[in-house]
């Protein structure tokens, strides 16, 4: 007998074709029933995804979203970032509208990786109807009243009622507003998912530390590392960490995007980020088989050093990396590790002294 598929959906531009590819490719190696649908928002990447002929990945193009959905096609006004935010909740529920088959579907942010198995997610959701995975901040940060106590990059919805009620209401808000506010109110399509556990039944908080591992909470776990064993996270496999804000800048030096949570040591960063940019450039040669100009594209020291106030502060605490042969170095001589906790506190003095 054979055993039921596992559907998952994400989108992305040629931009984050590497990203949506590497995504797709560790998927495959830790989910032999995964099914990926992906929403191709510009030609380009929906003809290299089509062109690579894998009957699990599953391609529908923006237009054909937008023509069965009235309600955001009148929303392509919107700046183009907040419409992005606008597509995660209208997405999702094309996919399970159109697919009667699917009984329960877990969106992933195109920028996620596997390192184990993806089971984990599914045994969570098993547990209702709706999943959710907590930002899982460290106690010294503040983020949570403005972005959300939850994150988008893994959220999962079986067929049922309560998980129908909650998706369309996540959707009618979008629809509303995803501006970016942070204003304890709204932040595009993520703030709006702090409502979930009180507006509606079966809506589970994901409890396994390793899912959805991130910039943002590293700082707060206690990893296990070992050359013969996977990563561990507070004693449960590391099943899939969010690689936000990671950028190549130039040559082999990158930006880590971890200034404002506190810059990872070296020991962790090698393995994870090191893992995942041999994933980058394994799907850089798989896009050149169907699309031979395809490069990643590197931002650049003129991007990330502005404003110069901003860049010298990220140079100061180690927020770039370069890459050696099997190492990220940082400098700084670890202290990166506390550059969050000091910007925090730097906050606290600036709302004190307003």
């Amino acid at each position: 007998m054979s055993r039921p598929l596992n559907h998952y959906c994400t989108y992305f531009d040629s931009g984050y074709l590497a990203q949506g590819v590497a995504l797709w490719q560790s998927l495959r190696r830790h989910d032999a029933n995964a099914i990926l649908w992906v929403l191709a928002l510009d030609k380009t990447a929906e003809r290299a995804l089509r062109n690579f002929g894998d009957e699990a990945l599953r391609v529908i193009t923006l237009d054909q979203l937008l023509q069965s959905d009235p309600e955001l096609r009148a929303r392509q006004h919107r700046p183009r970032e907040q419409f992005i935010f606008t597509l995660t909740p209208c997405w999702v529920r094309h996919v399970l509208t159109a697919r009667s088959e699917i009984h329960r579907l877990v969106y992933l942010d195109s920028d996620l990786y596997f390192f184990s198995s993806a089971a984990p997610i599914w045994s969570e959701l098993q547990k209702g109807s709706v999943l959710i995975t907590p930002h899982w901040y460290p106690k010294w940060h503040e983020d949570a009243p403005r972005y959300g106590t939850f994150n988008v990059g893994v959220v999962g919805f079986r067929r049922d009622e309560d998980a129908q009620a909650c998706l369309e209401w996540w959707r009618q808000r979008c629809l509303e507003s995803t501006e970016l506010a942070a204003d304890g109110t709204r932040f595009g399509d993520q703030k709006y998912l702090d409502e979930w556990p009180r507006r509606f039944e079966g809506v589970v908080v994901c409890d396994h530390r390793g899912i959805n591992v991130a910039p943002w909470n590293w700082a707060g776990f206690v990893f296990e590392i070992s050359s013969r064993a996977p990563v561990g996270v507070e004693g449960v496999p590391l099943v899939v960490f969010h690689f936000a804000q990671f950028r190549r800048i130039a040559g082999r030096w990158f930006d880590s995007g971890q200034l404002e949570y506190g810059v990872m040591p070296r020991r962790l960063r090698s393995r994870l980020y090191g893992e995942y940019w041999s994933a980058l450039l394994e799907a850089e040669m798989m896009i050149r088989k169907v699309w031979p100009q395809f490069a990643i594209k590197s931002r650049g020291w003129l991007a990330v050093l502005k404003p110069w106030h901003l860049g010298l502060l990220r140079w100061v605490w180690g927020e770039f990396w370069w890459r050696g042969q099997n190492n990220w170095y940082a400098g700084r001589a670890g202290l990166g590790r506390f550059s969050g906790r000091v910007i925090s506190l730097w906050r606290r003095w600036e709302r004190r002294h307003e």
